[in-house]
């Protein structure tokens, strides 16, 4: 398992280090984010999809549950589980569907869908700290290690 943590104090930083985050895992695809409501889960997933090239406004897919953005090079895939009810629901609606097709895929809550995830997922928990700065704590499981 690798591990790695950032501080951001700036959405600058934000930026820095969801540029150092695709930089460094060029081969995974989907991206779980974990935190508390106003973490900064949905502002961090708008750094990744503007470094991937999507031109048109990010926003949170509460209500549609999923969103497909055009990327510079590829479809870019933005998941808000929080309205989930169980991981029944996830079949219903296809949602693994989205883990074959090989796009980068964010995810917000996905402690709803926990044994559905892809071995190959990054995690990445986001904590706000007592001086409003933000930590991200990034793991990863590589295939045949634990």
């Amino acid at each position: 398992m690798s591990e790695r943590v950032y501080l951001s104090r700036s959405l600058s930083d934000n930026y820095s280090i969801a540029k150092s985050i695709l930089e460094s895992c060029t081969n995974e695809r989907i991206f779980a984010f974990y935190g508390e409501l106003g973490a900064g889960k949905t502002t961090l997933i708008k750094l990744f999809c503007e470094i991937l090239g999507v031109q048109e406004p990010v926003t949170s897919p509460t209500f549609n549950l999923i969103h497909e953005y055009p990327g510079a090079d590829e479809l870019v895939v933005h998941m808000d589980l929080y309205r989930l009810q169980n991981e029944d629901e996830a079949y219903e609606i296809g949602l693994l569907d989205y883990f074959q097709k090989g796009h980068y895929t964010f995810i917000e809550w996905p402690e709803r869908i926990p044994s559905l995830l892809p071995s190959d997922t990054i995690h990445l928990h986001i904590s706000v700290q007592t001086d409003h700065s933000r930590k991200i704590e990034l793991t990863h499981t590589v295939h045949g290690q634990v």
